[in-house]
């Protein structure tokens, strides 16, 4: 959406947020949220790149683009769920999805799915899940007794990668 040619604003701000460190929201509440470098070495589980609102096209590319030519870390489920089925067709005409397969994603349908707890990446009591997916209230994508972290496609690539939470800039 964009406003009309004519309108008038009664102010304009800008920020720069050129120097702003990729911030993570860490468990039980998406307004936890700190700088990746404050929980940068958490294990992980399972990384979440997609769901129904978070799995654009420009999403599915930032994650291809770290994980190409390489392969995510041993024990870690990386679940790739583009947001449509014309996103994911997109997405193989253009070699995405081949490259996050490569790395050892696990292509799920378009759609709803783990990020609510409905299908493959329900988690079990204890495991860390990172995601970019909108919500990781308690119990949100399985077990009450597991930990949601939401990120950028970047950072849950890069954490895929090594295992542990990391900033996508070291990558």
């Amino acid at each position: 959406m964009r406003a009309d040619a004519d309108a008038v604003y009664a102010r304009l701000i800008e920020y720069d947020v050129s120097t702003l460190a990729p911030q993570v929201a860490q468990p039980h509440t998406v307004d936890n949220v700190a700088p990746v470098d404050e929980v940068t070495g958490v294990k992980i589980d399972q990384a979440l790149i997609g769901t129904c609102t978070n799995g654009r096209l420009e999403d599915l590319e930032a994650a291809a683009e770290i994980l190409r030519g390489k392969h995510i870390a041993p024990g870690v489920r990386l679940l790739v769920l583009p947001a449509s089925r014309s996103i994911l067709l997109e997405a193989i005409a253009r070699g995405v999805i081949a490259a996050l397969v490569a790395a050892g994603a696990t292509l799920l349908n378009p759609g709803c799915g783990p990020c609510l707890g409905a299908h493959e990446g329900c988690m079990a009591p204890g495991e860390v899940t990172i995601s970019t997916a909108n919500r990781n209230f308690k119990g949100r994508m399985g077990s009450k007794a597991a930990f949601t972290y939401l990120g950028s496609p970047a950072t849950v690539a890069a954490s895929a990668l090594r295992g542990v939470i990391t900033d996508p800039r070291e990558v």
